[in-house]
């Protein structure tokens, strides 16, 4: 089922998507699908969930590489134009349906951020990660950049932007012994 969603985004795009474009794709029935999600905008947030993934943060043994991969999945899911054609309008639903609202979060945003945030503690307890890190502040700016380039299009969302993007992130956040192993480039003490 997720298979066709995401071709349908694909081709038509957000709006133009419907419970029997899906069914006739899944080769289903309109009712079958309605006995499983709510609505449409239902059937997206899962199929967004077993698409994009929910747990994509992995433990590699280096805090850098670990959140470049995690940050990664969630940019390279959106070079697709499903991101482009799906995000935008779902996030205006979600404005409006507080059931939607509690589902993407349950389904999607939190578990992905849940491993997120596993990530950053083992490089606290590696010693990468200086200890009063504010968490939720450092996920929302691992993120952000991809989110902000599918739901705006100014720019593209290229292969380097993870990597970009916790480069950047680690330079403020490092202990001095991170920066003493990566080098100078990302030394932003002076």
């Amino acid at each position: 089922m997720p298979e066709a969603v995401m071709e349908i985004l694909n081709e038509v795009g957000y709006g133009s998507l419907t419970l029997e474009a899906v069914a006739a794709r899944a080769g289903t029935s309109k009712p079958a699908l309605r006995r499983r999600w709510r609505s449409r905008q239902h059937l997206v947030v899962s199929a967004l969930a077993r698409t994009i993934g929910t747990t994509p943060t992995p433990d590699t043994g280096c805090t850098h590489c670990d959140l470049i991969a995690g940050i990664g999945t969630l940019s390279e899911a959106f070079t697709s134009t499903v991101g482009r054609r799906a995000l935008p309008g779902l996030v205006a639903d979600l404005a409006d349906d507080p059931r939607l609202e509690k589902e993407f979060m349950d389904t999607f945003f939190r578990p992905r951020r849940a491993t997120t945030v596993e990530a950053l503690r083992r490089g606290i307890d590696r010693g990468d990660i200086r200890p009063d890190a504010d968490i939720d502040l450092l996920l929302d700016m691992l993120a952000s950049t991809t989110y902000y380039r599918v739901l705006f299009g100014h720019l593209p969302i290229t292969p380097e932007l993870a990597e970009d993007v916790v480069s950047v992130v680690m330079a403020g956040v490092a202990t001095k012994q991170w920066r003493d192993e990566h080098g100078p480039s990302c030394d932003v003490s002076g």
